[in-house]
This record gives C-alpha cells, structure tokens and sequence, in this order.
C-alpha cells in the first residue's frame, strides 16, 4: 500500500463512468488532478470502464485558481511557461503540506515573523493586485491537473536576488530560467 505524502482534497460528487471517457478527461472536465482522482479512488492504473462509479474530489476553486495566476504572473512574469507551471505547483504543493496553511488563500498570503516578512514578494508590492494574462492562467491549469506529482518544490528564488541565506540550505529539486526551486 503506498503512503500518500499530500492532503486529498474533500469529497464533492460521485461520476459514472461513460464511454470515450478517460480518467484525463474526467480530472479535466471536473477541475482536478488525474493523481488526487485515483488516489480517492484506491486506484493504481489509469483504467476505467463504462458504468463504474468514481468519487470526484473538491476542485480548486475558481476564485483560488485567479489568486495563483496573479500570483504567478507576478512571480514568474518573462520566465520560461515551465517556471510558471512550477510556481503554481510550489503553491498546491504549499496547500498540501503540514508545514503551510491548508488553503490557496492562506499559502498565497501568508507571513512570518508576526506580519513583518511575507512568503511572496507580490504580495508585499501589490504586484498580487494586477491582472494575470493568459499564459499564468494556463500554467495554473497545468499544475492543477497535474497536482501531487512532481519533485515536491515548497519554495522557489532567484539566487541573484535572494536576501535569504537560509533558502541556500534547502535541498534543489530543480532550475527553471532564473528560478530556483527547493524542498
């Protein structure tokens, strides 16, 4: 039996399995990822057969998913789309980590040292507050659907601009562009 080192999202609706469908589509279809779709469901293989009855997790919102693009286009605006699709997951990865808070919202506003220092830049600058485009929205779908899998980056920075001696401590999980990103 394999130990799941992420949250499952909650229980929203059960989905009876048609044909043509896939378990990409039916994660596509429902806002969640084919891994989050398996595990609820016990699942080891991708396979699936007409009338089967599978539960569908909660899906991120649609208000969360805008929050993580502004984000991501504030973080990783002139980065290469993998970087925003790797920030976008260091923030799923956030949710589904004991050590953060378990909601976009709280990962994306969260701050140390009673308020003085916040995790994201953008959030300080008010960089958070402009529109993502269409590219930073994309990306957020991508590390949606592809949510729990991946190398389990918790943080990502620029080595030439980080302040944080500490961040230099974490294990590279990998570079993408001018980010680096850490567990």
């Amino acid at each position: 039996m394999a130990i799941s080192f992420f949250i499952l999202p909650t229980v929203a609706n059960a989905y009876t399995v048609k044909s043509g469908d896939s378990l990409w589509k039916i994660a596509q279809k429902n806002g969640v990822s084919v891994n989050s779709l398996q595990n609820i469901n016990n699942r080891n293989s991708s396979i699936i057969y007409p009338g089967e009855e599978l539960i569908i997790p909660s899906a991120i919102s649609s208000e969360d998913k805008e929050l993580m693009a502004r984000l991501v286009h504030a973080e990783a605006k002139g980065e290469p789309y993998a970087g925003k699709v790797a920030v976008a997951t260091v923030i799923l990865n956030r949710v589904d980590h004991d050590n953060f808070p378990n909601s976009v919202k709280g990962v994306v506003y969260e701050t140390y040292s009673n308020g003085a220092h916040y995790a994201f830049s953008p959030v300080k600058n008010g960089q958070i507050n402009k529109a993502a485009d269409a590219e930073a929205k994309q990306a957020v779908e991508e590390a949606v659907a592809y949510r729990g899998q991946g190398q389990g980056s918790t943080f990502f920075y620029n080595p030439d601009i980080s302040e944080s001696k500490w961040i230099f401590s974490r294990e590279t999980t990998i570079t993408i562009g001018n980010h680096v990103f850490a567990k």
